[in-house]
């Protein structure tokens, strides 16, 4: 069953993956924080979504779709046009690139990232896992 990406069911199929991982528990570990991603550039009526999952030691402990943006405050925030989401989730760009090339744009401590690296690669493969449509 595909899910169309982003929406509140698809982060919530993403939890239940990232939950399943081994890898992504073992590379997360000892991460603490949580993150808000916003998607532009989408092609519908919303123009925009954000989508939030709250990570500690190798688990996500929640994870929805954001309706209230203004009440919304995390550790991290990763904002990019869905093309670039995309790119990310089909394992096309590394997310580590795409934050150091700036394709997606971080606010929060930039070197606790970097200390993380293998952590946010296995969430990425963890979300990619997810059967995932996307928007035309």
């Amino acid at each position: 069953m595909t899910i169309e990406f982003p929406s509140d069911e698809w982060i919530k199929a993403a939890m239940v993956k990232i939950n399943a991982s081994p890898a992504y528990k073992e590379a997360a570990k000892n991460w603490e924080g949580d993150l808000t991603f916003v998607i532009t550039a989408l092609p519908d009526a919303r123009k925009e979504a954000t989508l939030y999952m709250d990570l500690w030691h190798g688990e996500c402990r929640d994870a929805y779709e954001v309706v209230d943006k203004s009440s919304q405050k995390s550790e991290f925030t990763i904002v990019a046009p869905l093309p670039v989401w995309q790119k990310v989730l089909e394992k096309k760009l590394d997310p580590i690139r795409g934050l150091v090339s700036r394709q997606l744009k971080m606010q929060g401590n930039m070197m606790k990232v970097m200390k993380s690296p293998k952590a946010a690669v296995e969430l990425v493969n963890s979300c990619a896992e997810v059967e995932t449509s996307w928007p035309s």
